[in-house]
């Protein structure tokens, strides 16, 4: 289990720091396993450490541009996402980041069901699609087995920021919102409490 802690709307670099401390606080065993719930506040790209993400940034416009130690290739963080920052400790048989990984899709594909989408995975690529269009984004740290950084769902954001980049390396039409795909309005807070529930599992 997991203590969830939904922080609202915050810069990407406060949370940023916020999980670097919680990453270290766990390490340490001064506290258990937690995931950050946040909307980040403005618009932001992050380049994993993938050779040649930064290749992908193709015009970032007034979006800072930050280097981070997740994995994978670049992606777009801003309102209309919300994003789960799951710091956890994998012991025993959970000790597999390809089993992590699969995990958080589980997570994202329960999610997106709440709102009556049907999520599914791409086996060439790590996330969640639906109707193969890209709504939710995989992307993990890990540092003595305490994972940090996590998955992005995309609700109701400003697509045209991704047509910016070369999202994780894909076309930026593959990348669609629960909005979109329902063909309704839907909000954050419409995901708020089925993400935190599953994600309280963990």
């Amino acid at each position: 289990m997991a203590k969830v802690i939904d922080v609202g709307r915050m810069g990407y670099r406060a949370a940023w720091a916020l999980q670097s401390q919680l990453l270290q606080d766990r390490i340490d065993d001064h506290i258990a396993n937690v995931v950050l719930l946040v909307e980040h506040d403005a618009p932001v790209y992050t380049v994993g450490r993938k050779s040649g993400a930064m290749a992908n940034v193709l015009d970032p416009g007034e979006a800072e541009v930050i280097e981070v130690e997740r994995g994978g290739d670049v992606t777009w963080h801003g309102p209309g996402q919300f994003v789960a920052y799951p710091i956890c400790k994998l012991e025993g048989a959970e000790r597999d980041l390809h089993r992590w990984l699969r995990t958080l899709e589980d997570v994202l594909i329960d999610t997106v069901s709440a709102v009556g989408l049907g999520g599914e995975r791409d086996p060439r690529n790590t996330g969640v699609w639906v109707g193969g269009r890209k709504v939710g984004s995989i992307g993990i740290a890990c540092r003595r087995w305490v994972t940090w950084h996590g998955l992005a769902l995309n609700v109701n954001p400003d697509l045209a920021w991704f047509r910016r980049i070369n999202p994780c390396g894909l076309e930026s039409a593959l990348l669609s919102s629960l909005s979109v795909e329902a063909g309704r309005p839907l909000t954050v807070d419409d995901v708020r409490v089925p993400l935190s529930r599953r994600l309280a599992a963990l």
